[in-house]
């Protein structure tokens, strides 16, 4: 990792707003490739809104070639039809990841603010001034679903080069230290 460059693309996927953001990882720094919206409410058909949210993933990875997809898992909310929808719209955006031969990470919305903020119950803002920070970034976006996207995409990156993310919580030092043995003091 530490001389590879990487592209992650990240997904806040929307029934009305899908958001997207794309990360360069040179060495162990991130930047901002690129952050914005989709925005399909002025689609009042569900399917064509399906149909734009995998023509434009689509359009992302031909145009950026990223080699990592993450995408923000949907919040469980009361109303079934929603969930539905959002479950449809994120399914849409994985096929067209898996049919470019990316392989998909998915993160719930706690694991992203707590990777980026520390703090899993971070709000939109507070997520934000981070990705200003990690990222150099100036320009404030016109969606919280665009930062939300960026998020994951900094979370996917932060994922990767943790060497104790992968690990069980029960064997979680055992198991760091006998695949880093040289990390045994005497």
């Amino acid at each position: 990792m530490a001389n590879k460059s990487k592209i992650i693309l990240g997904i806040d996927p929307g029934t009305l707003v899908m958001g997207y953001g794309l990360i360069l990882v040179e060495g162990k720094k991130a930047s901002l490739i690129e952050m914005d919206v989709l925005k399909l409410s002025r689609l009042k058909d569900h399917y064509e809104r399906l149909q734009l949210i995998h023509t434009r993933v689509h359009e992302l990875i031909q145009q950026h070639k990223p080699t990592c997809f993450a995408i923000e898992a949907p919040f469980f909310g009361k109303n079934v039809q929603s969930m539905l929808k959002l479950g449809r719209a994120q399914g849409v955006a994985i096929a067209t990841a898996m049919q470019a031969g990316l392989a998909v990470t998915e993160y719930s919305p706690k694991k992203v603010k707590q990777s980026v903020t520390g703090n899993g119950n971070a709000d939109k803002e507070q997520v934000w001034l981070m990705l200003q920070r990690i990222l150099s970034i100036t320009v404030r976006p016109d969606y919280f679903d665009a930062t939300d996207a960026l998020a994951v995409a900094v979370c996917h990156y932060y994922q990767e080069t943790n060497p104790l993310a992968g690990l069980s919580k029960a064997k979680g030092w055992e198991q760091f230290l006998q695949k880093h043995p040289e990390r045994i003091s005497r």
